[in-house]
């Protein structure tokens, strides 16, 4: 486990669990006595020793079936998905390579007669690379500001460099392909976009349609919380996944279709500005038991291995944050801010398919500007007011503060005739979701006969304090985000009381609250500080990306979408949508007895004794 991950590290937390609720686990004594009784008791003589149990092994998805813990808390219980697991596998064997034809065109595997080895990718979040941008920035470099775009180029170098990690460990193994999850980020934009409208109908099909108003479901803390607390949230959640699982779900099952592997020999690490994201990686949800055929039952004979085992092969097998890349490099002896800010030498490898290509690896010349008006965190809502606001040319999008600069609520109004023809908000931080969720728990019934039902669901809008619509109208979207002020502030992200910015004296010796707030103002900058292309490019696009919205062409995506499902031979709802459930636990909870059971089921019923 990271030296890094610890409570007092985490700020997005709600409350620890008093008790973990796994059972320890115990392996019955090799050959035993079959005359010997086990509900015989345990005699030990006087100075002989016990037997000593073997310690319990808490695994994460084992975490995600307790409430006791509820969000970033659980990630002190992490075990691998940290620079110690990517350490692990890189020195475990000899990498998958590709192999490439130029005559048939055609793309091989090499080294698939070791069972260990693997094919070795990474994605990357803007928000990570915000954060060592802004870091790289105090450096010997200072006055020379750290784009986005160098930050990317040093990951590059890390893990697909001869200057990175290829210089240490047993095999010199590197990465195939570094991605950037903004590619996938513009695909959850578009679905998350027609889930709102129910364009296609086909919205959560294999889970039941979303009610209104739909909440982002991007972020594991936020999915965690309403799991374990608030279950009546869940089928407001939204079915599309994350740019992280997504992108995992389209790397492994693209390249284990086209390169004819299973996708256990596929390893995708997510690089993240979330401890959360670990929790994601894990759920049984984003895995090939899902997509695959029959369950896990995958049918691959390349290399002679065989079918996936257990609950499936991850579509992300780990995930490390902002601050465990600075410990892989240190673990290597390398100083990552040492890393060339300039593009690498030798480009990616081309991916076997082509238009995956295009999709994952854009061009210089469809540059993806990150908007300031869409935040830190995605811009889910910033696109879907674009969408509906595209629709009704003339409209406008208002905004009005909330409580605190994290609830902001969104209108899309027709100045012409003043119609409200959307709402929407923003909630970050769960001092703001606690709010937002008793506004959305639902009326209960009253027991007196007659009586009118009370509770939240009685109340006539979810707007902001004091600025409820006349109409009545709901919210039809609300963007929801763990953390405080955003992506940028995710758990992960090193912050402005790490050693690493505090030996280099900008925010004084101990930076509190204030410091860490001018910090963030260093990252959220070196996040958009990707407005501007370096070739100098004006557009966003292709001449023939005409039907742009918030920077990103719909039919282009929806294209690539359509062609993914068609290589795979997989549905597409299979693919981009996931499910939510309740988790239910009794830790804390004081076992009922028959006769409280039949009192308070005859309570429910307007009886009683």
């Amino acid at each position: 486990m990271s030296a890094i991950l610890s409570a007092d590290d985490l700020n997005d937390f709600i409350s620890p669990g008093v008790a973990c609720i796994k059972p320890i686990e115990t392996i019955p004594a090799p050959q035993q006595d079959a005359t010997t009784s086990s509900s015989e008791p345990e005699v030990i003589l006087d100075g002989q020793q016990p037997q000593p149990r073997a310690p319990a092994q808490i695994s994460l998805t084992d975490c995600l079936a307790c409430s006791g813990c509820v969000t970033s808390a659980e990630a002190v219980l992490v075990s691998l998905q940290s620079h110690a697991e990517v350490l692990s596998v890189l020195d475990a064997a000899p990498a998958l390579e590709l192999v490439y034809d130029k005559q048939s065109g055609s793309v091989g595997v090499r080294g698939l007669e070791n069972p260990d080895s693997k094919l070795l990718i990474a994605s990357v979040s803007p928000q990570t690379r915000a954060s060592l941008a802004a870091a790289a920035s105090l450096g010997h470099h200072a006055g020379k500001r750290v784009t986005d775009q160098q930050a990317g180029w040093m990951i590059e170098h890390l893990f697909r460099g001869e200057r990175g990690l290829r210089q240490g460990g047993k095999f010199k193994n590197g990465f195939t392909w570094i991605v950037d999850t903004n590619a996938a980020r513009e695909a959850c934009l578009l679905l998350g976009a027609d889930e709102v409208l129910d364009q296609q109908g086909s919205a959560a099909t294999n889970t039941g349609k979303v009610i209104a108003p739909v909440l982002t479901a991007s972020c594991p803390g936020w999915v965690c919380y309403a799991e374990k607390t608030h279950p009546h949230v869940l089928p407001h959640l939204s079915r599309v996944k994350s740019p992280q699982a997504l992108t995992g779900t389209l790397l492994k099952t693209t390249l284990s279709r086209i390169l004819g592997i299973p996708p256990s020999r596929i390893w995708h690490l997510a690089i993240m500005p979330c401890f959360d994201k670990k929790l994601e990686a894990s759920r049984e949800e984003l895995t090939d038991a899902v997509w695959g055929n029959n369950s896990t039952a995958m049918d691959f004979t390349t290399g002679g291995i065989g079918k996936s085992k257990g609950k499936g092969a991850r579509d992300v097998d780990c995930v490390i944050t902002s601050k465990e890349i600075l410990m892989l490099a240190a673990s290597r002896d390398l100083d990552f801010f040492d890393m060339p800010r300039s593009a690498p030498p030798s480009e990616q490898p081309a991916f076997p398919d082509p238009i995956i290509h295009r999709f994952l690896f854009p061009s210089s010349s469809r540059h993806r500007k990150q908007p300031r008006d869409a935040g830190t965190s995605g811009g889910n809502l910033f696109f879907i007011l674009h969408t509906i606001q595209s629709r009704h040319p003339g409209s406008q999008i208002q905004t009005t503060r909330g409580r605190n600069a994290d609830v902001v609520e969104f209108s899309v109004v027709q100045p012409s005739s003043g119609e409200i023809l959307f709402r929407a908000a923003r909630y970050y931080g769960f001092r703001n979701i606690q709010n937002l969720v008793r506004k959305l728990k639902p009326a209960k019934a009253s027991r007196m006969p007659g009586g009118k039902p009370f509770g939240s669901a009685r109340r006539p809008t979810l707007g902001v304090a004091g600025s409820r619509s006349a109409t009545g109208l709901d919210y039809g979207y609300v963007e929801v985000m763990a953390c405080p002020g955003g992506c940028t502030n995710g758990g992960g992200q090193i912050k402005v009381d790490d050693q690493v910015i505090v030996d280099r004296e900008i925010f004084g010796e101990k930076p509190g609250p204030q410091e860490q707030k001018a910090w963030l103002a260093e990252v959220d900058e070196a996040y958009f500080s990707a407005d501007e292309p370096d070739n100098g490019a004006s557009g966003l696009c292709d001449d023939s990306e005409k039907d742009l919205v918030a920077g990103i062409s719909p039919s282009r995506v929806r294209d690539t979408l359509a062609h993914w499902s068609k290589i795979t031979g997989i549905q597409l709802d299979k693919l981009v949508y996931t499910s939510y459930r309740e988790v239910v636990s009794d830790v804390g909870k004081r076992q009922m007895t028959d006769t409280e059971r039949v009192v308070q089921l005859a309570g429910k019923i307007g009886g009683g004794w």
